[in-house]
């Protein structure tokens, strides 16, 4: 009877007392996990900066004006991640553990010594562990330095930013704003002690701080007058006028009058004013005349001990081929080349081809201009490990020579290594096999006395591969290994090749050749291919970030020796029509000449806020008349076909903080053959959708054409049915296309350390131009060509190592244009689950 409980206790129970139990449980564990615990005394946690009034001005510019921000919640709550990591934190055990290494190991190098190497690698060793167990005592453990311990709230940083805001809306004309300020406290999350209606004396610690801009009425330049001693200066800077940076009714604007004034300074510098400084340049600005206008006076004053400024002669020019290089009781030896002077030991690199590199030549007034162009110019040789261009005034001997004012120009250039050479190794893990592979290359610098790079290449790799196959009548997928050997030399010369003298002219676009033969062999279960190619390009620099390349001559000459018979026929159904998928193996010979221009404004590290463009256009076999019938003569099967492709490229990055970036990609590209008799295109210049730097959820090169879906044949030549009665998709076969069409958007963030994050979401497809009987839906058509984009999202970490960018994206696919039924996959996404639906990418540098 004592074990019995009324029934309508055993109600109660069971709805009410462990509900209410498990709400308060949660209230309590909610108060107890609160990052506000974190806090000291009388702390309080800057939870939200906002900015309100701003309507003319740029907020972005304001905003990085902030003294103090609220913790990141992007990716993930950074505040939360340092209170989970806070949790496994001791820091009176880390410290012992720092004592006591210290100690074994001071114990340790007593008992070493005399052994001085014994010594130096006990040091060594103690050096790294104390640093490691000093970084986690100053600033947490791995899990609190991926998160960001709580930004306790400062008003005096508060007002700091609101000076600092002033400054700077001043700064570009709003000369009567007034910026205020508000800390409130403020708390939006549920509070216990709130609920239970007693004090709040946790949660009411977060702190709301809002700045108030008052702008009013910008000012404008309403007059620009200039006062400037030197009448020579004067007139160049007036005759300059045109270039100017300032306009009358622009806006103040102070960062534009800073620009000005670096603007004269390189002006003057361009035309012989060697000692002249921005120092010299003061700008007056008057608001006494007119409402909201500015009179801005420009004054370039002249140094104190001249009664003008010195413009400065080129007297000599000395160019030191071998700077570094010392030799006891040996001179250099002298050779005059168009009067500029070439000294070294011994002249390994031809005195009349570095004269052309040189801009600088005496009897020139000094030129700032000039001496970048020659810096710039010897350092692309690649040749040299650095250059130098220094001046030296001379000493005036005489009256006469003091009121002529000359320099000295010495280049000095630092010869490189004569022979380098890299080996890489790598590998791959694809179709369940490891894949290794290699690649050495040897750079052979100055071979012939002319400042050329000779390099060899040569590589060799394995990767996985499946293979259809047939089993008691029935498909399966074998692994099966790939190889691919190659081999490459390619010739710089630091000019352009050509039967007639070239001009001096062409010197400031940094003019080469590059002559290139190439040979690759790929053996797969299904073919054997070989390819022999030979390039002549002519490159040169319009700009800094802006390259042309004209080939004139692209030879190549393909042949595949063995072609399984089956495979060729499940890749005829995916050409145009069969002559096509027959020429892509027969021996055939590919002549072609390009032109390429490309713009780029980033760094290798892609660290700046710039633009990628990139246009090609190639026209082959446009000669194919005047030998086709010699090539085939003799029964050597040798086919010629003609083409023309195109392709725009245009990459954006969006610099939003210093390690952060919006960047979005557009790539578009046509190929067709040159005449309409024609059919055929070479396999190598179609386009292809898909891989690590495409859409990143497809494997390379399989994506689309169209809407087409393809799938597994059978032994008899139908489609391959599954258990389930389903026909199976086949998703390794390459898919090749006449139009293409993608495009990329990605968010880039820091993460930790040297490990970066990314965002993305990938679109694109191939298509036929031509209409395709074998392939339905692979024709592209504006009616419905937006339906046909795939569309992948996925995420991503780049681990920067300044001189290498590794890179894991995980991509997985939202729509399939040629997914039989329901386009959307993401609705079926699975992390493992299925072969085709996510793609994990390993790759070294950023993908576009």
């Amino acid at each position: 009877m004592l074990n019995r409980r009324p029934a309508g206790l055993q109600v109660i129970h069971k709805t009410g007392c462990p509900a209410w139990a498990a709400l308060v449980g949660l209230l309590l564990l909610a108060a107890g996990c609160s990052p506000l615990r974190l806090l000291g005394p009388k702390q309080q946690l800057l939870s939200k900066v906002q900015l309100k009034g701003v309507k003319q001005a740029d907020d972005e510019r304001i905003q990085a004006l902030y003294r103090q921000k609220p913790n990141s919640n992007f990716p993930l709550p950074k505040l939360t991640i340092y209170q989970l990591g806070r949790g496994f934190y001791n820091p009176e055990r880390l410290k012992r553990k720092l004592d006591d290494t210290r100690a074994g190991f001071d114990q340790r190098i007593l008992e070493a010594r005399p052994d001085s190497a014994k010594v130096g690698k006990l040091l060594t060793r103690r050096e790294r562990r104390t640093r490691r167990l000093q970084l986690a005592l100053d600033k947490g453990n791995a899990i609190m330095r991926l998160g960001e311990p709580p930004v306790i709230y400062d008003s005096a940083l508060t007002r700091q930013t609101a000076e600092q805001i002033a400054i700077f809306l001043k700064s570009k004309g709003f000369f009567r704003s007034r910026v205020q300020y508000t800390d409130t406290l403020a708390d939006r999350r549920f509070s216990l002690g709130r609920l239970l209606g007693g004090p709040d004396s946790l949660h009411r610690r977060r702190v709301l701080v809002t700045y108030t801009i008052t702008e009013n009425t910008p000012f404008h330049y309403s007059q620009l007058d200039y006062d400037m001693a030197d009448t020579a200066v004067a007139r160049r800077v007036l005759a300059s006028q045109p270039a100017t940076l300032l306009r009358v009714g622009d806006q103040y604007d102070e960062e534009v009058i800073g620009q000005e004034r670096a603007r004269i300074e390189a002006l003057l510098k361009d035309d012989g004013y060697f000692d002249f400084r921005q120092q010299y340049i003061t700008l007056e600005a008057d608001t006494s005349y007119a409402p909201a206008t500015v009179r801005l006076r420009t004054i370039v004053a002249n140094p104190a001990t001249e009664a003008a400024h010195p413009r400065y002669t080129i007297r000599n020019v000395r160019f030191i081929t071998d700077a570094g290089t010392v030799r006891f009781g040996q001179k250099r030896d002298t050779i005059v080349q168009d009067s500029t002077y070439f000294l070294a030991f011994q002249h390994r690199i031809s005195p009349r081809l570095l004269n052309r590199k040189v801009a600088v030549h005496p009897g020139d007034y000094y030129n700032l201009t000039n001496t970048q162009t020659t810096q710039r110019q010897i350092s692309q040789l690649d040749v040299f490990r650095f250059t130098t261009v220094n001046y030296v005034r001379v000493r005036p001997l005489t009256a006469e020579d003091s009121l002529r004012h000359q320099l000295d120009a010495i280049i000095s250039a630092s010869p490189a290594k004569r022979y380098q050479e890299t080996v890489e190794f790598g590998g791959t893990y694809v179709a369940k096999l490891p894949g290794p592979f290699g690649n050495l290359r040897l750079k052979a610098r100055n071979p012939f006395g002319g400042a050329e790079v000779l390099e060899l290449g040569l590589r060799a790799g394995f990767e996985g591969q499946y293979e259809l196959v047939s089993n008691d009548n029935q498909q399966q997928l074998k692994s099966q290994l790939t190889t691919q050997l190659g081999a490459n030399l390619n010739l710089v010369i630091p000019q352009f090749l050509v039967p007639w003298r070239t001009t001096q002219l062409l010197t400031r676009y940094n003019p080469r050749t590059r002559i290139s033969i190439g040979y690759n062999f790929v053996t797969r279960p299904e073919y054997t291919r070989t390819n022999l190619e030979g390039t002549f390009d002519y490159i040169w620099q319009r700009s800094a970030f802006h390259q042309y390349v004209f080939t004139p001559f692209d030879l190549s000459l393909v042949n595949t020796p063995y072609l399984d018979t089956d495979f060729f026929e499940e890749l005829a159904s995916r050409f145009p029509n069969r002559e096509a998928a027959l020429f892509t193996f027969n021996r055939q010979f590919v002549p072609s000449f390009s032109f390429t221009s490309l713009y780029n404004s980033n760094d290798f590290n892609q660290t700046r806020d710039a633009r990628y463009l990139r246009l090609f256009a190639e026209v082959g076999g446009i000669t194919r008349p005047l030998y086709q019938d010699l090539l085939s003569k003799d029964g050597t099967g040798i086919s010629v076909t003609d083409f023309y492709r195109l392709n725009a490229d245009f990459r954006r990055y969006h610099k939003l903080g210093p390690k952060s970036f919006f960047v979005y990609r557009l790539n578009g590209g046509i190929v067709q053959p040159l005449r309409r008799g024609s059919s055929v295109i070479p396999y190598d210049k179609y386009f292809f959708a898909g891989g690590s730097t495409s859409v990143r959820a497809w494997k390379p090169r399989r994506l689309g054409p169209g809407s087409y879906t393809s799938y597994v044949k059978d032994t008899l030549g139908g489609d391959a049915i599954n258990a389930d009665g389903q026909k199976i998709r086949n998703y390794n076969i390459e898919q090749p296309g006449e139009l293409l069409l993608e495009g990329n958007v990605e968010y880039r963030f820091p993460l930790f350390g040297f490990v970066n994050g990314a965002v993305f979401t990938d679109f694109g497809n191939v298509w036929a131009i031509r209409p395709d009987d074998e392939r339905p839906g692979a024709q592209f058509n504006f009616s419905r060509f937006y339906r046909e984009l795939a569309v992948s999202s996925g995420f991503g970490l780049r681990f920067d190592f300044t001189f290498l960018i590794l890179r894991l994206d995980v991509a997985t696919k939202v729509y399939d244009p040629t997914a039989p039924g329901s386009k959307w996959a993401v609705r079926k996404a699975s992390l493992f689950g299925s072969q085709d639906q996510t793609a994990f990418n390993l790759g070294i540098g950023y993908p576009f």
